[in-house]
């Protein structure tokens, strides 16, 4: 038997209806923007392996940085004790986070980052001997598959099977182009109207929900009507963070600045879990009591996990280097020219671009759903071309590794517009 043969013996694929599902693709070897099969096909990753990869599969500096780190101490437990990787990251990484951050939280994904952030919201209040216990979250929004990740995240399939046991949220509209004043009148309402923790956003764009964009101006006032009535922010960069948006963070763009913040995926590079909730000092002064009871009880077998911090500080490095940051532009300037010429496609609805994002939307007869026939058909289509590409729908977008050649990506454009032929 095969790879993809032996996986079906045992193995439960996220996000797989396996009765209908075809077999997965047995991926063997990965380098630069490239992956090859068990049978030796050939694949240009232009998703970065669900937005994690952002400096090319087996990276040979985060490789090294994490053999040496594995020779030195591969691990530790955190509670009680502290290591030098943990230190350094900390002290990086608060030199590029807006400055009213102060305080890292480490875990191990993108959904349990979140997870803390809305449970400090939440014990933040009751800290303080005040019962608030909502959270508004945009339409649509998609947080992860943890239980307060989950009912924050708006997109209903993923959350339906639990309706009633989830936290309570407000869903307020997103604030695009000539839907502004909707999301704003929304806000305040929800504030008004509900003893309200937390505000929890994905900064400027909604990646699960189609790379669904929307300005920072925005934001920002959504941001200040929380300050005024004492809410606390929440900005959810799990995807947009390291570099995608065209900045360190999404956030880079706002004059306010959020509460708290939420990274992983790229944070290591594509090598080892690991994910930090970031905190300004009040929130961390509200749990900073002679009461043990005001503590944060929450932790993980691996946190702050040496080997990741090593790879997270490898990550840093190469992220803030001259080349990665032109290679950011280059990509950046190439899907500018990309949508220049396929925007007025027949079959195109609407296009749009930040930083390493391009997003396409195709004109279709009827709603169609997140795992519908257009969507797989697109897939099937991508993958035999030797592209990995997952559109949400009818909306195709290409986030690929900053170190893409123009060559490959020229491909995955070439693709996508032949694509468009099939639908």
């Amino acid at each position: 038997m095969n790879l993809s043969e032996r996986d079906q013996k045992h193995l439960w694929h996220p996000y797989t209806q396996h009765k209908t599902s075809k077999p997965s693709i047995a991926i063997v070897k990965g380098e630069g923007a490239l992956l090859w099969d068990e049978n030796g096909k050939e694949y240009i990753d232009a998703i970065a392996s669900w937005w994690v990869n952002p400096y090319g599969h087996s990276n040979k500096f985060i490789a090294d940085a994490i053999y040496k780190q594995l020779t030195t101490l591969e691990h530790v437990l955190f509670g009680g004790f502290t290591h030098e990787p943990a230190v350094l990251l900390s002290e990086k990484l608060l030199e590029i986070l807006p400055k009213n951050q102060q305080k890292l939280f480490f875990s191990d994904n993108g959904s349990t980052a979140v997870e803390i952030a809305i449970k400090v919201a939440l014990q933040y209040f009751f800290n303080k001997g005040k019962k608030r216990t909502t959270i508004i979250a945009f339409e649509n929004a998609f947080h992860g598959d943890t239980f307060a990740a989950m009912a924050a995240s708006g997109i209903s399939f993923f959350t339906e099977a639990f309706q009633g046991m989830l936290i309570d949220i407000v869903r307020i509209p997103v604030p695009t182009k000539g839907n502004e004043q909707a999301s704003f009148n929304a806000l305040a309402e929800a504030v008004k109207s509900n003893n309200c923790a937390g505000f929890i956003f994905e900064p400027l764009l909604q990646g699960a929900a189609g790379m669904v964009m929307y300005e920072s101006e925005s934001l920002d006032k959504l941001i200040q009507i929380c300050k005024e009535n004492k809410v606390l922010t929440i900005a959810d960069e799990v995807m947009t963070g390291f570099g995608k948006t065209g900045k360190n963070f999404a956030c880079d763009y706002l004059n306010e600045k959020p509460d708290m913040m939420c990274l992983s995926k790229a944070l290591t590079g594509g090598t080892i879990p690991m994910a930090i909730t970031t905190f300004t000092q009040d929130i961390f002064d509200a749990f900073y009591d002679e009461d043990i009871n005001k503590a944060l009880f929450h932790g993980h077998t691996f946190t702050a996990n040496p080997t990741g911090c090593a790879a997270a500080l490898a990550s840093l490095s190469l992220l803030q280097t001259q080349e990665m940051q032109d290679n950011i532009a280059r990509v950046n300037a190439s899907h500018l020219d990309f949508q220049k010429d396929i925007q007025s496609h027949p079959k195109v609805f609407t296009t749009r671009v930040l930083g390493v994002i391009f997003a396409l939307e195709i004109i279709t007869e009827s709603s169609e759903s997140y795992y519908g026939t257009m969507r797989n058909k697109l897939y099937d289509f991508f993958i035999e071309n030797g592209v990995i590409l997952r559109p949400v729908g009818n909306i195709v977008y290409i986030l690929p590794p900053y170190i893409i050649t123009d060559e490959q990506l020229q491909k995955v454009y070439q693709v996508v517009e032949k694509a468009l032929e099939i639908v």
